[in-house]
């Protein structure tokens, strides 16, 4: 998201993942105050989880004075006068049209091949062009030429629009959360003990798990760079031939990002190595709790035995579970005595228990801080796994696609959640998941520690997003923190040149050391023979 010389910097942010804060706000260090900075921000992705992050950094930047030109699919409710938005309208129906299955539910058993080919590439290319066929988004592209002090784009397959950092600046900020990531900050793969975010292990993987893990990040990592880049590529080139030429590759452009903004942090994710430009900044969304609507304040205030919460996000219906399996689960509701609030999409669903609440939408973290929730039924989303550790909510886990395997796995193997195959879920093990959770305090007490843990920074990660943001503008892309490895061919980073030279230098040692000795052993032999 690079311009020709307006933007110097580029910022992505990772779901996930993925910002940092100011620490200038608050008195910890004397640093330069940035001027207001005038920031192009490109979030053409329509996921309503997605843009909860993303808003939340963009508010904060306004609070600080800067300026900013927003392209994404929802426009702000209150005008500001240092707001441009460019609106994407209407909404792409990426699950309608991209996602090439009967019921997301069908997802929990596809191959990771299929995830990427018939789902998550297909779902960026289409969201990416659909984003560049509106008139208003062409218009400002084309037409636009203003100067930018940085690039804040999300990095969640929509990579042509990195183009803009060669268009109009030089400084670019991501934010998001996957394999490649690192590499794009130049350093080596960690498959060894890291575990690709589509696979349901640990950190802590066996011989087998390491060789699968090996493959499977291996292979996506040349699916992308062979298959689905050059996608990308072309939709830049195509949409970006105004430019005056050679235009830079997108990988280039990749290589060129400042800071990545990681929706992470421990010890909800695997502990790797990370460069100062990859900032984790998980959880950043989450504010302090507000008093809920007062008909839900009321049933769970009055909830004498607790509350269960059940939430299967933005994505996922409830509304379109399996009919076998939505029989289960309120089978199981009506048999509890606690009180159930469930986001469901339907309101007039049939055979509601009169201990069920049922509401279209929630306000989920506001839910979760309320005392009298004892357990969160989830997917295992990167942004409610996030809200349900730093509200203290032991969690049931039912995942269904991508990187919700191994969030859940994670707090499996903490001790504060119980897992769930959704295609065997069986009144029995329903029921026996929620008592579990209920009824063992180890679950209760294990997440009072992760928490603690998760909740414990020298700054907010708002705050910590905001000042790698700023820091990134003070310093013209801050190439001080940019690693020489990224200018180094794999196989000099991976030191395959200096074994092979060290081989080399082995071989050439052994046939010297073997002629001498031939030479001096077989002379000697020489001269017997002749005395003799």
């Amino acid at each position: 998201l690079c311009m020709k010389r307006s933007l110097d910097l580029i910022i992505i942010i990772i779901h996930v993942a993925s910002c940092v804060s100011v620490l200038i706000g608050i008195g910890l260090i004397n640093l330069p105050i940035n001027d207001g900075a005038r920031i192009l921000s490109v979030n053409v992705f329509p996921g309503r989880s997605h843009w909860m992050m993303i808003s939340a950094i963009l508010e904060e930047l306004l609070e600080r004075g800067h300026e900013l030109t927003v392209i994404s699919n929802y426009p702000r409710k209150q005008p500001h006068p240092n707001y441009t938005e460019i609106v994407i309208a209407p909404i792409y129906d990426f699950w309608g049209k991209s996602v090439k299955v009967d019921s997301l539910y069908d997802l929990t058993e596809i191959s990771i091949h299929h995830m990427l080919m018939g789902f998550l590439y297909p779902l960026g290319l289409e969201t990416a062009e659909y984003a560049y066929t509106r008139e208003n988004v062409a218009d400002f592209l084309r037409n636009d030429n203003s100067h930018f002090d940085l690039l804040l784009a999300e990095q969640f397959y929509q990579e042509s629009y990195l183009m803009l950092a060669h268009k109009s600046t030089r400084k670019t900020c991501t934010f998001g959360f996957a394999q490649y990531m690192g590499p794009l900050m130049g350093l080596m793969g960690t498959w060894a003990h890291v575990p690709h975010e589509f696979l349901p292990y640990t950190d802590q993987m066996s011989l087998t798990q390491r060789a699968y893990n090996t493959y499977v990040s291996l292979y996506e990592l040349l699916l992308r760079s062979w298959y689905y880049l050059p996608q990308q590529e072309a939709m830049a080139a195509k949409h970006f031939a105004y430019l005056p030429g050679p235009l830079p590759r997108i990988a280039d452009l990749e290589r060129q990002v400042s800071v990545i903004l990681l929706n992470s942090y421990h010890p909800l994710t695997t502990v790797r190595a990370k460069v100062p430009g990859l900032v984790q900044v998980g959880g950043l969304h989450i504010k302090q709790p507000k008093r809920l609507p007062d008909d839900l304040q009321k049933f769970i205030e009055e909830a004498t035995d607790g509350v269960i919460f059940f939430s299967l996000g933005t994505n996922l219906r409830s509304a379109d579970l399996p009919p076998e399996k939505l029989t289960v689960i309120l089978e199981v509701f009506g048999t509890m005595k606690q009180r159930v609030v469930w986001k469901f999409e339907d309101e007039h669903i049939k055979n509601l228990p009169p201990n069920v609440l049922v509401r279209s939408w929630l306000p989920q973290s506001d839910i979760l801080g309320h005392r009298n929730v004892k357990v969160f039924i989830t997917h295992g989303g990167l942004l409610g796994t996030q809200e349900g550790v730093h509200r203290v909510v032991p969690m049931v886990g039912i995942p269904i696609y991508c990187d919700q395997h191994l969030n859940i796995n994670k707090a499996t193997v903490g001790g504060y959640a119980v897992k769930l195959d959704f295609p065997n879920i069986t009144a029995e093990s329903f029921r026996w998941a929620l008592e579990e959770v209920l009824y063992n305090p180890t679950y209760k007490q294990n997440i009072e520690r992760v928490s603690q843990v998760f909740r414990d920074r020298p700054l907010s990660p708002l705050d910590e997003a905001i000042y790698w943001i700023e820091y990134v503008t003070r310093h013209k892309g801050a190439p001080q923190i940019r690693s020489s490895a990224l200018d180094l061919p794999w196989i000099s980073l991976a030191l395959l040149d200096v074994v092979g030279l060290m081989l080399l230098a082995l071989v050439v040692a052994y046939t010297m050391l073997r002629r001498i000795v031939s030479n001096l052993f077989g002379s000697k032999g020489n001269r017997k023979i002749k005395s003799d």
